[in-house]
């Protein structure tokens, strides 16, 4: 009797990890709106720190519609001409909220072989997944325009520039991130970056673009969640098999996730409890997606090397783009 073939995960069986071209200083970049709008203030202030390190950029006019940025159609329409204009040479979201979900379609992005670089976090990490598992496509889990841009580099709510620099510029070699967290179980590990938001990450269960975690460095944050709340989702996670063969594991700070009685669980009570014995190396508390001090941009799609020891390491051990 013939035996079925072995079961590969998408990032086994795709046939090439796609890479977009480094994002130069002069470099223009759109800004684009897949979830809600942003106020202008911040806005402009976005925009003008963007010209400080060096790229031209330039937020198109929109009409907001509800809680959303623009319709649904006009938000695939600027999605889908940013990324095919050869005048732009990348893209930053304008900043998070909802909406994302709305641009999923295969056809959307067919015929879309060359990537571009692709910075934002929190409801974007829905397009960062969806292109991830359809294209291969690596991205940037980092600040936006109006969400960590705009509040400066170094400061609190604001973004952490070497990182990000060096997540869209470095076409020579890896670089280490200093995670300033806590190994919450000590270890090296070696995977492909992926993850974000998880929130969004648990909403691809049961879609065509369900996050393959299958050894990867999994990144997992989110925020204004109860320690309760964070819990379901990690069991979900744990039932549906996406701890399975992962090979680390790196957490978000979790702000405004405090627990509702004083002496009740904290989020990390509940992430050691979970994920302690999943015997792969973890590290809480960096300042990745949502989070009040300087904001780092992670490259996912690549690999990289785990170090929790400390306040942790992740060690990026390929360039993300090319030159």
């Amino acid at each position: 009797m013939k035996q079925n073939a072995p079961v590969r995960s998408a990032v086994e069986s795709r046939a090439a990890t796609r890479k977009p071209r480094a994002l130069r200083a002069g470099a223009r970049v759109g800004v684009f709106a897949p979830a809600s709008p942003a106020s202008e203030a911040k806005t402009k202030a976005g925009l003008a720190e963007l010209a400080r390190i060096g790229f031209a950029a330039e937020s198109p006019t929109r009409n907001a519609e509800g809680y959303f940025a623009a319709s649904a159609k006009e938000r695939r329409a600027e999605f889908v001409e940013m990324l095919r204009d050869s005048r732009v040479d990348g893209l930053i979201g304008l900043r998070g909220g909802y909406g994302s979900n709305y641009l999923l379609d295969d056809r959307f992005v067919e015929g879309l072989d060359e990537p571009k670089c692709l910075v934002g976090f929190s409801d974007l990490s829905s397009l960062q997944m969806f292109l991830w598992q359809r294209r291969g496509w690596v991205t940037f889990y980092g600040p936006m325009v109006a969400a960590g841009i705009e509040a400066g580099a170094g400061r609190a709510g604001g973004y952490d520039e070497a990182s990000l620099l060096n997540a869209v510029r470095k076409t020579d070699g890896g670089w280490a991130i200093s995670l300033r967290g806590e190994s919450l179980v000590r270890g090296d590990a070696e995977g492909r970056v992926l993850g974000g938001a998880m929130t969004l990450m648990e909403a691809t269960l049961g879609t065509p673009w369900e996050l393959d975690t299958l050894g990867a460095i999994l990144v997992l944050e989110d925020r204004a969640m109860k320690p309760y709340q964070v819990d379901r989702v990690l069991m979900h996670f744990k039932q549906a098999g996406k701890f399975e063969r992962v090979r680390g594991i790196v957490l978000g700070d979790f702000p405004e996730c405090e627990p509702p009685a004083a002496g009740s669980p904290t989020v990390r009570d509940v992430c050691a409890r979970i994920l302690g014995d999943l015997s792969v190396p973890i590290v809480f508390g960096a300042p990745v997606g949502h989070t009040s001090r300087p904001m780092l941009t992670l490259p996912l799609g690549v690999r990289g090397q785990l170090r929790a020891s400390g306040e942790g390491m992740l060690e990026i051990l390929e360039p993300a783009v090319l030159a």
